[in-house]
């Protein structure tokens, strides 16, 4: 099968074509490379999928937001069956400095892909990824894919949720069947540098303050990043179910379904390093919420999604490929 996998340089976009590859299919992937993180560290997780696909992965470096490169790929890729659009702005905080950036990305970028979708005559679905920040300062827990999502408190959380309108509008007006996957804070080896995983790592081992918000009453449901794409291909894999109205329109919550303390995930990565963290505690940031879980009950029923990995298991295994990465000893 061919698969046009867009933010392939990406987190979860790398590691999604990696195990795509690894069965046998076919990936085009896309990807701008931007500055927001080290870029050595998406052209590391390139050089893999190349190794790992030959010439099974293709790659092509486009802003997603650039309508003339993203639209001529309907004739290189028109025998694509899925589309699976993970390239995006990321950050809640960095939304607030650089709104600009998530209106290209999230909003531009997005409406381009759909339209691109359009034009694939042999696509069966569009999938895409959406963020648990869309639920905002939701004080039901755990968060269901029914709670309502009209008060974002980011510019990142408000750009998800437009995407997941517009995948809708798309999926009414021109049937193509979407679905869109609200990720809860993925982590693991390959990950970004300025998730929590990786930017507590790097702070503990270089003995600096590790900057910890709301005074540390912070819970997060942590994903691991193999949970998280065994789910991404659980939804690719089934048909899209269609609504009373007939459009082809799903979302599903991808998380770990368990919340945990931000200071026992803290504790487990010094426990990986066997070096105590220095903590600054600090107030609640803008757009930030107090605590994220994932009801994934809509999950489990649709494509049997389980995830099964604990932060005890996953941040051991984060630590060891971060040490390799960065050659740390010991």
């Amino acid at each position: 099968m061919k698969i046009l996998i867009t933010g392939a340089a990406g987190f979860i976009g790398a590691a999604l074509a990696k195990k795509l590859l690894e069965r046998g299919d076919e990936v085009v992937g896309v990807d701008n490379l931007n500055d927001y993180y080290d870029v050595k560290l998406k052209q590391a997780r390139l050089a893999r999928l190349r190794e790992t696909g030959k010439s099974a992965f293709s790659f092509s470096q486009i802003n997603i937001a650039d309508k003339d490169a993203i639209l001529a790929l309907a004739d290189t890729c028109k025998d694509a069956e899925l589309v699976v659009n993970f390239a995006a702005q990321a950050g809640v905080r960095y939304s607030i400095v650089n709104p600009f950036a998530y209106a290209e990305s999230n909003v531009m970028g997005f409406i381009v892909m759909l339209e691109l979708a359009r034009r694939l005559p042999r696509l069966r679905q569009f999938v895409y990824a959406s963020s648990s920040s869309v639920y905002g300062g939701n004080a039901k827990i755990p968060f269901s894919i029914e709670d309502p999502v009209e008060k974002p408190i980011s510019v990142y959380a408000a750009t998800k949720r437009s995407d997941e309108l517009l995948a809708y509008s798309y999926a009414h007006l021109h049937k193509i069947p979407c679905t869109g996957l609200r990720f809860f804070t993925v982590y693991g080896p390959w990950g970004r540098p300025d998730m929590a995983a990786y930017l507590f790592t790097s702070k503990i081992l270089a003995g600096t303050p590790l900057p910890v918000y709301n005074y540390g009453k912070m819970r997060r449901d942590f994903t691991y990043i193999d949970d998280a794409i065994a789910g991404t291909i659980g939804a690719m894999e089934r048909p899209v179910s269609a609504s009373d109205q007939g459009v082809q329109s799903e979302i599903f919550n991808i998380g770990n379904s368990r919340t945990e303390m931000l200071t026992d995930y803290i504790g487990e990565i010094e426990k990986a390093l066997g070096q105590k963290a220095v903590l600054e505690l600090l107030p609640m940031q803008p757009g930030d919420v107090p605590e994220t879980y994932a009801d994934i009950k809509a999950s489990q029923e649709a494509f049997g999604y389980a995830p099964k990995t604990t932060i005890s298991e996953g941040i051991p295994r984060f630590v060891d490929w971060y040490k390799k990465y960065h050659s740390v000893q010991g």
